[in-house]
């Protein structure tokens, strides 16, 4: 027997977004692309809020 919810679940549907910094494994840090912190551009956090590490938790962030 199949779930009712089953029915009507669809897939979340994945957004194209391209962020401004990429995870450092090496520093465990988020980094721009001239490799400054991504924590430390105010601009950067102004705009997007935070920068959330994907690297593990979604809750883990940067700053």
């Amino acid at each position: 027997m199949q779930p009712f919810a089953l029915n009507y679940a669809r897939p979340a549907v994945e957004l194209a977004v391209a962020t401004p910094y990429a995870y450092d494994s090496g520093l465990q840090l988020n980094v721009l692309g001239d490799g400054r912190i991504a924590a430390c551009d105010l601009a950067l956090l102004r705009e997007v809020g935070t920068t959330t590490s994907t690297a593990g938790s979604k809750t883990h962030f940067d700053d």
